[in-house]
């Protein structure tokens, strides 16, 4: 199972950037409050906008699992693309699980190779990007009557993601006619909404976003699990992980729950000891863009104006990210001598050094400089790397912890998902707000309704031109 190692934030490594490890012991004011927590969380979850603690137990996992399975089969052997249309959390779940699970070659191997299609993840609306990726199916061989849609919203009423679907029916339209429909899975609400009615006027296959699951929580949903199923990675797997993992975070002993321990960390050195910026190091590519997964978990969950009780509390952690080694070369330096207001994470595989996909650096090259590199291996020299930087961390005073992978597979994927997961939601008790809503994001939502004309939104067409006034402050 995954290992937490906090040792590097507590003040006998860090002085006194860390934390007074009486602090944490048992029976101390911290550890009784944290049970209290975990007993409530115990009361809440499957309630609410909490639905997402139960996705990898019984009859939510079991329908979902039959359902995305069923869709699989259905698509299997027909399709040599899919294309992704979703934003944050309808996106950056599927990407994060790609690239952790399949090689970083996965779209450049040949189809006999693969076992699934290529994964195309199209979650921005930046016209040169969507147009590229739109040449290359239409001019892959056989086109876009190989390729499949997954299409990823609620409502249906996401901009970014209705206008790319805009597109995409139109162009399956064209050159699909009567077949368009068997290229496209949707992903929506069950009972309601713009896209449910789109789906059962068209005919269109679908899988459930659950009810009471938010996007950024919904990648143990078949928001996330469809696309990793249709590219061979075992869901099962994922959710079994989450499940041992979730376990794990009910007991009410901090040092046997680590979500509680990582959250109390956190939240305390942000908030006591001035350390608001929060970086996720990661010290394998495949894990990198988990660390985008987590910004977003992070952020939006705990970035709020007011409290539970109304007041202007302005709560929230500035998440980073970071890979190691590439950024001890571009990063580490701030780590280590700028502001000491960070906690970094750092996260490793253990297997990567002397394992299967290791590779061995030869012997004969005769030059001194490097020789003491001869008869290693990449892993070990990346696990070296990561132990420097942490010893170079602890000698500047500066916290930090360790996420430890046994290995890199589908069952401690699940694992690290559903820690941050239930972090997050310990995090937001601890800092008394509600992690599950994103006002500030309405906001910016309205505006860009108003400024593309949709009925009902003129007003905020109207603040947005009065408050960006052209005020002649420009150069160029």
């Amino acid at each position: 199972m995954l290992k937490l190692d906090y040792a590097n934030c507590l003040s006998d490594r860090v002085g006194p950037h860390g934390l007074d490890p009486a602090r944490l012991e048992s029976g101390a004011e911290a550890a009784k409050g944290l049970a209290q927590l975990t007993a409530k969380l115990a009361q809440t979850r499957g309630t609410g906008w909490e639905r997402w603690r139960d996705l990898p137990f019984g009859e939510a996992r079991d329908a979902h699992l039959a359902g995305v399975h069923e869709q699989v089969e259905r698509c299997r052997g027909k399709f040599d693309n899919m294309v992704v249309l979703g934003i944050g959390g309808s996106a950056l779940g599927n990407i994060a699980l790609q690239s952790a699970l399949n090689p970083a070659t996965w779209n450049l191997l040949p189809n006999e190779t693969r076992g699934g299609p290529r994964i195309f993840v199209v979650d921005n609306v930046d016209p040169a990007n969507f147009a590229s990726v739109m040449d290359f199916i239409k001019q892959s061989d056989p086109g876009l009557e190989r390729t499949l849609f997954n299409v990823i919203s609620k409502s249906g009423e996401t901009a970014e993601t209705a206008a790319q679907f805009m597109i995409i029916r139109d162009m399956l339209s064209a050159a699909r006619a009567d077949k368009a429909g068997e290229h496209v899975v949707a992903i929506t609400d069950p009972e309601k909404g713009t896209m449910r009615k789109i789906c059962d006027d068209a005919g269109y296959a679908t899988l459930p976003v659950p009810e009471g699951v938010g996007g950024r929580f919904s990648v143990l949903s078949p928001v996330g699990l469809f696309s990793a199923a249709m590219c061979g990675i075992d869901i099962k797997a994922l959710l079994d992980g989450a499940a041992q993992m979730d376990e794990r975070c009910t007991n009410d002993d901090i040092h046997a729950n680590p979500a509680a321990m990582l959250a109390y960390l956190l939240v305390d050195l942000g908030l006591r000891k001035g350390k608001p910026n929060h970086v996720l190091m990661p010290y394998a590519n495949q894990l990198y863009l988990l660390a985008d997964w987590f910004r977003q978990l992070w952020a939006e969950s705990l970035g709020k104006l007011r409290d539970r009780r109304g007041d202007d509390v302005y709560a929230g952690f500035t998440p980073i990210k970071a890979l190691g080694t590439t950024d001890q070369h571009s990063q580490v330096q701030l780590y280590r001598e700028g502001p000491n207001d960070k906690v970094i994470g750092l996260m490793e595989v253990a297997d990567l050094d002397g394992g299967a996909d290791d590779v061995a650096i030869p012997t004969g090259l005769g030059v001194e400089a490097i020789g003491y590199l001869e008869g290693k291996s990449l892993g070990r020299l990346l696990a070296a790397e990561k132990r420097a930087t942490e010893y170079a961390l602890v000698a500047s005073h500066r916290p930090n912890f360790t996420i430890t992978f046994p290995t890199l597979d589908a069952h401690h994927v699940g694992e690290f998902i559903q820690l941050w997961q239930v972090t997050t939601a310990y995090a937001g008790l601890l800092l008394n707000i509600d992690a599950y809503d994103q006002p500030a994001v309405e906001l910016g939502k309205q505006a860009t309704f108003g400024l593309m004309g949709r009925a009902g939104y003129e007003k905020f067409l109207r603040a947005v031109d009065e408050t960006l006034v052209s005020s002649g402050h420009v150069i160029g």
